[in-house]
């Protein structure tokens, strides 16, 4: 017995078994006859569009006695004007048929189940997303939703080339994940790369959904820090890498998009280095290369410098701690790099109407209190807060964290071996660069290694966009 075969009553009892109709409260199961003949609704509530559910119910039982054809096939073709109707033919199929938001009926006579793609999930609206902000521009970005976010994309690539392959990941969670590329413009070794290590994974879920996809895509690899994908929550920044032959990765239930292969000057560029004229556009792709080398670079170098005062060059003794010094100052400078987070943590969880006036107490308090008190030195607060906020140029998290992750091994190595440890640290951070490999094969540095003039050129200076050109940027 299952629920393509047997009578209507016999089905229907298949069906609550398999879904557990009646245990749980949000699965609906409905009776109607159209016809003379008896047809079973299956639907999960919260998915449903209440009015053109309506519509659906109020057709059906408009159809006549005797109209119903002797096949589904036909039934769809002349008697369902809906756009989105599919047929179940296995029971694993009608699972995620209902799960994932269709209405399913089960007719009497007929050994296939129909579908109705009617969904509405719950979602926000499509408000330009608080990270990946820019001066001008669109001022619209992803939704947890997966429909909405591959609507945002198609919206600016009106092409037949763009493909979207759908697959489902997770054992229980069935998430769908699609796989968006340009045909003819992508990487056919890469696109295949991705594809096949998408169907091989075998999780229960992706509980954490792209971090949860990330890691077993690339599994292994936890001990680099440096992020191997780059991140979006907006839809003109993927458009774009699309067009250049990148590949993306849309999963269900999470608000921005992974972009790959990619390498690092991949992740530093920012939309808004396009969004300007091509000088504001390299001004302020260099000012952010320029201040992330000084957010990783900074501290080390003042540590060097006050370990080895004698190398100050002439004129810059200013630079020097004036105030004694009660605490170590790499112990300083771990101190500070724990208390940046934590105040980055208790920000996200303090609620708006608190946070003016807990930033204000935080200010006083670790600003002022901790150089009277003798705890830290000015100098030391000065180069941590611009390092605080220098991690601020760039949107990506993972690579804020990575710098991160290096500038404290640096400032140790620099505490332990002077000189050579920072001159080591430095080789260990060019290394991790070196050995991150993207999904294309190319160096994590591309285009410095291998190293392709042109195209370094371009990540450095942003050109005109010039409209023979094959594929453009942004």
């Amino acid at each position: 017995m299952s629920i393509f075969t047997g009578n209507i009553n016999d089905r229907r009892k298949e069906v609550i078994k398999l879904l557990n109709i009646g245990v749980t409260f949000d699965i609906i199961q409905r009776n109607i006859k159209v016809a003379g003949r008896d047809i079973i609704l299956i639907a999960v509530n919260g998915f449903l569009d209440s009015d053109l559910s309506e519509k659906i119910i109020e057709y059906f039982y408009s159809i006549n006695d005797g109209s119903l054809p002797q096949d589904l096939q036909g039934f769809i073709q002349n008697c369902l004007p809906f756009a989105s109707v599919t047929l179940v033919e296995d029971e694993r199929a009608f699972e995620d048929a209902v799960l994932s938001g269709l209405i399913c009926f089960i007719i009497d006579g007929y050994d296939k189940i129909l579908s109705i793609d009617t969904r509405q999930y719950p979602s926000r609206s499509i408000d330009e997303p608080d990270k990946d902000k820019v001066l001008r521009g669109s001022r619209d970005g992803f939704v947890e939703s997966l429909l909405p976010n591959t609507a945002l994309i198609r919206r600016r690539i009106r092409d037949k080339n763009l493909i979207f392959e759908i697959q489902k990941v997770g054992r229980s969670s069935r998430t769908d994940v699609a796989v968006g590329y340009m045909k003819g413009r992508v990487n056919e070794d890469v696109i295949t790369k991705v594809l096949n290590r998408i169907k091989s994974i075998n999780v229960d879920s992706l509980t954490m959904n792209q971090e949860s996809l990330a890691e077993a895509l690339f599994p292994g690899h936890w001990y680099n820090p440096y992020p191997k994908f780059k991140y979006t929550e907006r839809p003109d920044a993927t458009a774009a890498s699309l067009l250049e032959g990148s590949v993306v990765v849309v999963v269900d239930n999470s608000p921005s998009v992974m972009i790959i292969p990619t390498s690092l000057f991949d992740i530093i560029e920012d939309a808004n280095d396009y969004y300007f004229p091509p000088v504001t556009g390299t001004y302020l792709r260099l000012t952010r290369m320029l201040t992330n080398l000084l957010a990783l670079f900074m501290t080390p170098l003042f540590l060097l410098f006050v370990e080895n005062p004698d190398w100050i060059p002439a004129g810059f003794d200013f630079i020097m701690i004036k105030d004694e010094i009660n605490v170590n100052p790499l112990l300083q400078f771990l101190i500070l790099e724990l208390a940046v987070d934590g105040l980055k943590m208790a920000s996200v969880n303090t609620p708006s109407m608190l946070s003016t006036p807990l930033s204000v107490v935080a200010a006083i308090v670790f600003g002022d209190y901790t150089v009277q008190s003798g705890w830290f030195n000015s100098e030391i607060m000065l180069y941590m807060a611009f390092v605080a906020v220098a991690n601020y140029t760039q949107s990506n998290m993972e690579l804020g964290y990575a710098l991160k992750f290096s500038r404290i091994m640096l400032l140790i190595f620099t505490e332990l071996f002077g000189v050579w440890g920072f001159i080591g640290g430095t080789v260990l951070i060019v290394v991790a660069l070196l050995l991150n490999k993207t999904f294309a094969g190319k160096g994590y540095l591309y285009p410095l290694f291998p190293f392709d003039r042109i195209q370094l050129l371009k990540r450095f200076f942003r050109i005109s966009l010039k409209t023979n050109e094959k594929w453009t940027r942004y």
